[in-house]
């Protein structure tokens, strides 16, 4: 473990496993209120083959700085992860994999560092994750309920508490069945429950509020055709409530020469729910990186 620097000063939490010298560094991104434990049994599949893996806290997320919400924007965490890269991986091709938020991070990134995009990225796994469209979503609920929970949300968000508290909640357990429906499938582990939620409740209440309006602001349709050189993986479950099939749909548009597969009955946590099949996904990207490299 390590920390690096943003360029605003924002101390970053960095996860380093597999071989220092391999020939392709494999970056995680994780989603919005996560944090770097979801992708770690992705990592830990990842650096028993020959890559070199490096998984990371978001400003305001898990052990990285808390910081103000003006800055709680993709732009920015496009700007740490060219900061991160410069920092612990600034030679050698890399693979991208981001989870969620993470893989609109790597969508901003390609707004933002195009020179770094197409000088070092090799290929791009963007797994249940969205190029725009989220100012609309309802996660499944019918509209009557869905304007009742927002409604709620924003009382909450306004109350004395909210900006001061270190963490959503400090029993984990109590917010399981919410995590189980919200962000899981129905066939989804006790690992995958117990890392989603251990994550979930450890997050900011303020992270939870700030990041919410880049999020429904974010449409990166056109970023992509920076990717359009490299392979591309999308990933998406059927039961993904938050950036459901139709997203992942959007992104292969864009990208029509990327490959996508849809995990049955999956849910939006698909480095947690099927751990396998991300990170032999990701891990064919990384040996297609390498031989460009070799060749």
């Amino acid at each position: 473990m390590t920390t690096v620097r943003a360029a605003d000063g924002t101390p970053l939490h960095v996860v380093e496993s597999g071989r220092s010298d391999a020939p392709v560094t494999v970056v995680l991104a994780h989603g919005w209120t996560l944090d770097e434990r979801c992708w770690a049994p992705v990592a830990e599949s990842l650096a028993a083959g020959d890559v070199r893996v490096v998984r990371y806290d978001h400003r305001g997320h898990g052990r990285s700085g808390a910081v103000d919400p003006a800055t709680m924007t993709l732009d920015q965490l496009a700007d740490d992860l060219a900061a991160l890269i410069g920092q612990v991986a600034p030679r050698g091709p890399l693979v991208l994999a981001g989870h969620s938020m993470g893989g609109m991070t790597t969508m901003a990134l390609a707004d933002r560092q195009a020179d770094l995009v197409r000088e070092r990225v090799a290929g791009l796994a963007l797994v249940a994750t969205a190029s725009g469209g989220l100012g609309g979503q309802t996660f499944g609920l019918p509209s009557p309920a869905f304007e009742l929970v927002r409604a709620a949300e924003k009382k909450l968000y306004a109350s004395k508490g909210w900006s001061t508290r270190r963490a959503l909640s400090r029993h984990p357990t109590l917010l399981s069945p919410a995590m189980r429906w919200l962000l899981l499938g129905p066939d989804a582990g006790k690992q995958a429950l117990r890392i989603t939620t251990a994550s979930v409740s450890g997050c900011r209440p303020l992270t939870v509020s700030g990041f919410r309006p880049t999020l429904e602001a974010h449409e990166r349709d056109a970023a992509l055709a920076l990717y359009s050189q490299v392979p591309v993986h999308i990933m998406v479950g059927t039961r993904d409530r938050l950036t459901p099939p139709r997203y992942a749909r959007r992104i292969r548009e864009g990208l029509p020469s990327a490959q996508l597969t849809v995990f049955p009955d999956a849910g939006h946590m698909l480095p947690v729910e099927r751990i396998a099949g991300v990170a032999g996904r990701i891990a064919a990207l990384a040996r297609s990186a390498a031989g460009t490299r070799a060749a």
